[in-house]
């Protein structure tokens, strides 16, 4: 039998064949079982199943130790912090079956979207969840309360102090604790901000057989250590309600003034709702704040919707540190605040969806780095009380159009033994949305435009 041919030579100019890619170093499948407070008793057949059969099991110690002996995959806890373990952790699992361990539904504020995230950046599919009810569902069951009118706050990885900006009179809360400590944190909290007639129940380890139910109200909840007895599996039901004497804050923009934390470098209340009206934020958005003050902006945008992001820009570190405090007592303590003067401290910031600029308008160079920053469809609002800034804001208006308004306001005072008005000082508001490319005019040139009649 004479020996096979070798292969022909490519022809002249022929490319050299790509290198295969390398395949994703990823386990062969990736599954996530949510897993109650009951076990493995809880777990339907399907979930026992993948349980069984897989070559590893990944989860918290706690979770791992309600598995019985016939899962016999290697057992690995997670390591801490988990976010940025996940990757190596999957890639040294790589062509493994992998089962993942979650508290109840793992696609609820749980590790599913992690892995989720984590799987579409290596180009691999999305891993396959059996969910278990949530400590929600089963929270909401045991109050009878429906579960699509309550709100949900999570202080698993996050700040307790988010928690403020869901608090109103009336309103039911679930707070998905981050441990045994979160029920006494919250009721401090609670007491801080003026709600400490709520009534508190806190619900551990809801559908297992040590399920317990405490109740009492913020304002005589026990302090550590006689709280230390609280399972670390826990859910917080509130029944919110305000104390009369304390400060009533509307979910709608214009909170009172009192509200915040300042020292006259403010947005006042009815400027700054109609500053936030032309701002027109949405779900999702980020918001540039520039010459924070006291935040008031960055902050009422991301009280809108949890989604919303904002980054203060202040150039004053008392005043940067100030926003920060207000942040944390109005409930959005995600606030990115940035001391520096503005354009310079505008480098490497994410591109926004919107700009407001309350201060500084007159720096060289700032609104033309904001408008260039801004995507098509941005939007950009700026406020002054100076002749010198009201000019340049009306020689842009002339230019790229948008609105160009004058809002004053004024308020009652005594007047001897009568009452009359006292007019604050008036604020020129320019808001104005980026065209697409093709249609935007011309950057406007420095040169002071000629009037209408002077000769060309």
């Amino acid at each position: 039998m004479s020996p096979a041919p070798p292969p022909a030579a490519p022809a002249p100019g022929t490319p050299e064949p790509s290198p295969a890619a390398p395949a994703p170093r990823v386990p062969a499948r990736v599954t996530v079982v949510g897993i109650g407070a009951d076990g493995w008793d809880g777990l339907p057949a399907a979930s026992r199943e993948v349980l069984r059969g897989a070559g590893a099991l990944v989860g918290g110690a706690r979770q791992l130790d309600l598995l019985p002996a016939e899962c016999a995959g290697a057992r690995i806890p997670w390591p801490s912090p988990l976010r940025p373990a996940v990757p190596g952790l999957l890639a040294a699992h790589a062509g493994r079956e992998v089962c993942v361990l979650a508290s109840g539904d793992p696609m609820f504020y749980g590790i599913g979207r992690t892995l989720t995230e984590v799987l579409a950046e290596a180009g691999a599919a999305p891993p396959r969840v059996l969910p278990h009810p949530s400590s929600v569902s089963y929270a909401c069951a045991r109050l009878g309360w429906p579960v699509e009118d309550t709100e949900v706050v999570t202080l698993v990885g996050r700040a307790l102090a988010g928690l403020a900006a869901a608090l109103h009179d009336g309103r039911r809360l679930l707070v998905l604790s981050a441990g045994a400590e979160t029920p006494a944190q919250v009721a401090g909290l609670l007491r801080e901000r003026g709600f400490g007639p709520t009534r508190m129940r806190v619900l551990e380890q809801l559908g297992g057989p040590r399920e317990r139910q405490t109740e009492g109200t913020a304002a005589d909840w026990p302090a550590p250590p006689v709280a230390d007895g609280t399972d670390p599996l826990n859910v917080i039901a509130l029944d919110c309600a305000r104390a009369p004497e304390a400060l009533r804050l509307s979910a709608s923009p214009g909170l009172p003034d009192d509200a915040y934390e300042h020292d006259g470098q403010l947005t006042k209340r009815h400027v700054r709702a109609a500053t936030l009206a032309a701002l027109a934020p949405a779900p999702g958005e980020l918001l540039w704040d520039i010459g924070g003050g006291s935040g008031s902006i960055g902050i009422e945008w991301m009280r809108t919707h949890r989604t919303c992001r904002a980054v203060a820009v202040e150039r004053d570190a008392v005043r940067a540190g100030r926003i920060t405090r207000n942040a944390d007592a109005l409930g959005v303590p995600a606030l990115r605040v940035v001391t520096g003067p503005a354009p310079e401290a505008l480098a490497g910031l994410p591109a926004p969806h919107a700009v407001f600029i309350g201060g500084g308008l007159t720096a060289p160079g700032l609104l033309e780095a904001c408008w260039a920053a801004l995507p098509p469809g941005g939007r950009l609002v700026a406020n002054t009380v100076t002749l010198e800034s009201e000019a340049l804001l009306a020689d842009w208006y002339r230019r790229y159009g948008g609105d160009l308004v004058r809002l004053a306001v004024a308020h009652a005072v005594p007047v001897g033994g009568f009452t009359g008005w006292r007019q604050a000082m008036p604020v020129t508001q320019w808001s104005v949305t980026k065209p697409a490319a093709a249609d935007a005019p011309a950057t406007p040139s420095t040169a002071t435009p000629s009037a209408p009649g002077d000769a060309q």
